[in-house]
C-alpha cells in the first residue's frame, strides 16, 4: 500500500508551502506577498506585458491577478495602460519604483536559496527536472 511519504505531489505540495513561508517571511519587511513578488519578476524589465499573458506565464487567473495589479500600481510598482493596438487589451509595465523594488528583492531568492541549504549544482538539476515535469504535465490533452 502507498503511503503519503512515497507520494511525490504530497513531497511537492510540502516544498512549495516551506519555500512560499520563506519568502512570505522575508517579503514582510517589502509589503509584498510571495505572488506579488513573482508578478514583478514576471513582468518584462523594460516593456508592457497583456495582464493575460502576464497571467499565463504565471498560472494565475483574472480573479487572482486584477486585485494584485491594483494593489502593486496603488504601491506605485507597476502602471496599468490599455493597449494602443487594441483597447480591450489591458497592459502592465513596471515603473522606475517597480525597477528599483526589484533590485532590492535580489536578496530575497540568495536568502530563500541560502536556506535551503542546497548547493548550486542540486538546485540548477531541481530546477530542470521541475521544467520537465511542469512541461510534461501542460502538454497532456486536457
Amino acid at each position: 500500500m502507498t503511503t503519503l511519504d512515497d507520494q511525490l505531489c504530497f513531497l511537492l505540495y510540502v516544498s512549495s508551502k516551506e519555500v512560499i513561508k520563506e519568502y512570505t517571511s522575508r517579503l514582510k519587511a517589502y509589503d509584498l506577498t510571495y505572488t506579488g513578488y513573482i508578478t514583478l519578476l514576471a513582468i518584462p524589465l523594460d516593456e508592457s506585458i497583456s495582464i493575460k499573458d502576464l497571467g499565463k506565464k504565471l498560472f494565475l487567473d483574472s480573479g487572482t491577478l486584477t486585485p494584485l495589479m491594483k494593489k502593486l500600481e496603488a504601491q506605485g510598482y507597476v502602471s496599468r495602460e490599455r493597449s494602443q493596438e487594441d483597447e480591450r487589451v489591458l497592459c502592465v509595465t513596471l515603473t522606475t519604483a517597480g525597477l528599483q523594488l526589484r533590485e532590492q528583492l535580489q536578496c530575497v531568492s540568495e536568502d530563500v536559496f541560502a536556506a535551503s541549504g542546497m548547493d548550486v549544482t542540486q538546485a540548477q538539476s531541481l530546477h530542470t527536472i521541475l521544467q520537465q515535469f511542469v512541461h510534461a504535465l501542460e502538454q497532456r490533452p486536457k
